[in-house]
């Protein structure tokens, strides 16, 4: 197969380098909402959702992102305009290309990940990576399959409706384990380095999120609360490292993604009990309840779950 350097192939420009700190935020469905893409390894690289400035026009869709620092070498394809975070470089094709196209290169250039670390970063040298000129045939005939249920049909929720009256309170620590998280300062944070890690706070914004680092100490999966103040509920899926005040609910049963967003809705319903001066700890937490979808005298997760998936955001859970 024939091969060329990257910069035979695409015009390698670098991103925005915008720090989400300076951009405001914002719901993804908002109209001039635009993704943010960082140089974490999850998510196609978008790690947040910013207001489009007036000044700056976004990065064209139909190009290629890839992190030349942290997670070096995390490589997507982007389908929407966006801005980037710093150290993310990206690739416009020099003739036109199919989305199969771009989704080859993306993959391929992806490839060459293991030449790289934290300590070997890809600023200098992504121009001069080979990759083949030519897509294979095995490529050619794939089709691309459509990811989003957005125009599918919500799933059914029969006549069960969101009547919290018939609903039943069930104990927390019936439903989970209720334990602390390892304190782990920014600064130590620091010194392992920006990654793709969430460092999870007692902030009720951000899903608790104040920044990704290369460390982790805390399995993914459960849930998190705020001790410190509210409350705040929120759903860990990826490892994460914590702050002080940062427990964790590990479920008891089976809990999916759906689950868990149907949960941190209701368990969020609960902060009015807490302030600086009732502090939502963990002894506290042990002796709460919750009220649930019941069937059989049971949590309804099955009901939980559809009702999530019913809702039009459940896609890009």
């Amino acid at each position: 197969m024939r091969e060329a350097k990257i910069s035979k192939i695409f015009d390698i420009k670098y991103g925005n380098s915008f720090e989400l700190i300076n951009l405001t935020e914002c719901d993804k469905s908002s109209v001039d909402c635009v993704n943010f893409v960082s140089r974490t390894e999850n998510n196609n690289g978008i790690s947040a959702y910013v207001k489009k400035l007036l000044d700056v026009e976004p990065n064209p869709a139909g190009t290629i992102t890839v992190a030349v620092g942290g997670s070096v070498l995390s490589t997507f394809l982007q389908v929407q305009p966006y801005y980037t975070g710093f150290h993310v470089m990206v690739l416009y094709p020099k003739k036109k290309m199919s989305t199969v196209e771009l989704l080859f290169y993306a993959y391929v250039i992806r490839k060459n990940r293991y030449r790289y670390n934290y300590g070997r970063q890809a600023n200098k040298t992504l121009k001069d990576i080979v990759i083949p000129k030519f897509i294979p045939e095995t490529w050619k005939n794939i089709k691309i399959k459509q990811l989003s249920r957005l125009d599918e049909k919500p799933v059914n929720l029969g006549n069960f409706s969101l009547d919290v009256s018939r609903w039943d309170v069930f104990s927390i620590k019936d439903l989970f384990k209720i334990t602390g998280s390892k304190t782990t300062p920014v600064l130590e944070l620091e010194e392992y380095g920006r990654g793709n890690y969430p460092y999870i706070t007692t902030q009720a914004t951000n899903n608790g999120v104040e920044g990704f680092y290369n460390f982790y100490t805390e399995d993914g999966g459960v849930l998190t609360v705020d001790s410190a103040v509210l409350g705040y509920c929120s759903y860990q899926s990826y490892n994460f490292s914590a702050s002080d005040h940062v427990e964790k609910l590990i479920s008891k049963f089976k809990m999916n993604k759906y689950i868990a967003i149907f949960l941190v809705t209701v368990i969020n319903q609960e902060q009015y009990r807490y302030n600086y001066g009732r502090k939502c700890s963990q002894d506290r937490m042990e002796k709460g309840s919750i009220k649930l979808p019941s069937k059989d005298g049971s949590p309804n997760w099955e009901f939980m779950e559809n009702y999530i998936k019913s809702l039009s955001y459940s896609s890009n859970l």
